[in-house]
């Protein structure tokens, strides 16, 4: 049993090595073309892996993809586009505003969070009881259910949610941020504007580390001192 937990270990060890060696973390920005507003809650998806993301409310997304992969980017009332991944550079995606399109009949007041509570409990529905991470204790044959650990680790429903719960925390990860860097306080404590503001919010997003014990006080400290060397790196560069 012993040999058993090393070789599955080791198994998934180098699974996880040869993912990360080709998959990057992919960094981008959803903005209406012609107005150059951001678009918030735009749906982004990798075709290949079937993993996806959101926008947040100043319309910055991230999500795993690898070069040559398709995204399918798509919003209520704007023109759906698919874009592919060339190199692992910030991406800016220009989504056109639909002339013909419809309202949808029936709109769901569910907050993002709430939709994304939705999907783990039908994935637990539809068979995923642990998240695609069995404990080693299920390999015991006295008491334990091996079955269930082999389907949770290889199964397409633990598979799916394994990867919806990677996306699950950093989307959380991302509305908490949100609250002390979005693109209203940055307007409002900045004289950024245009495609300036743009890419200040692009470059200086900061991690959930960094605002993990932040007041408004520190996050208004932040973009103002954030903006004053951005604009400074851009005096240099005219």
């Amino acid at each position: 049993m012993k040999h058993l937990k090393i070789i599955l270990l080791s198994i998934i060890l180098m699974q996880g090595l040869k993912i990360k060696a080709q998959d990057f973390v992919l960094k981008g920005v959803v903005i209406e073309k012609g107005s150059n507003v951001r678009i918030a809650l735009a749906s982004i998806t990798n075709i290949r892996s079937k993993t996806g993301a959101t926008s947040n409310d100043i319309g910055i997304f991230q999500l795993n993809a690898r070069i040559g992969d398709t995204l399918f980017i798509q919003k209520r009332n704007l023109n759906e586009q698919k874009i592919v991944v060339k190199t692992n550079d910030d991406l800016v995606v220009y989504l056109i505003r639909g002339s013909t399109m419809l309202d949808e009949v029936t709109v769901k007041g569910q907050t993002k969070k709430q939709e994304m509570e939705s999907i783990k409990r039908d994935l637990r529905r539809n068979g995923s009881f642990y998240g695609g991470k069995p404990p080693l204790i299920l390999l015991n044959p006295f008491g334990g259910n091996p079955i269930t650990f082999f389907y949770e680790l290889f199964g397409k429903t633990p598979t799916r949610a394994r990867n919806f719960n990677r996306y699950y925390k950093k989307e959380l990860s991302l509305i908490e941020v949100d609250k002390f860097f979005n693109k209203s306080l940055v307007s409002n404590n900045t004289s950024l504007t245009g495609k300036d503001l743009d890419k200040f919010l692009l470059d200086y997003y900061p991690t959930r580390s960094m605002t993990l014990n932040w007041s408004n006080y520190d996050a208004v400290k932040y973009i103002k001192e954030s903006a004053k060397k951005y604009t400074d790196t851009l005096k240099h560069t005219n």
